[in-house]
């Protein structure tokens, strides 16, 4: 399943979630972002229970994409314990994207 993150539920969805957390920085008029839709779809069905997924819209969101100093859509950023773990800029093959999550996850 995949989570819409905002500015009004971040902290008790990201940064108060238990298990670790990827979150997709993104805007619906980048053509990078639409192209790893499907990607992250997928991954937050493969990881559902070990990883929460979820999209932020920066266009909609901007005050927490200032807050992350989100420059260049899509970001990746892992968080865990409330707090971001890695960061990954810009668009990826879903095996490369799959390695990142692992990685999270041994973190």
């Amino acid at each position: 399943m995949e989570y819409k993150f905002t500015t009004n539920n971040f902290d008790a969805e990201v940064l108060q979630e238990s298990m670790p957390v990827l979150v997709d920085f993104y805007s619906d008029r980048c053509m990078p972002c639409r192209m790893m839709a499907p990607i992250v779809e997928k991954i937050a069905k493969e990881y559902e229970g070990k990883v929460k997924v979820g999209k932020c819209n920066t266009d909609e969101n901007m005050q927490l994409a200032m807050n992350y100093r989100i420059s260049s859509i899509p970001t990746f950023m892992f968080f865990k314990n409330g707090k971001p773990t890695a960061t990954y800029i810009g668009a990826m093959e879903e095996t490369e994207l799959k390695e990142k999550v692992e990685q999270a996850l041994e973190k």
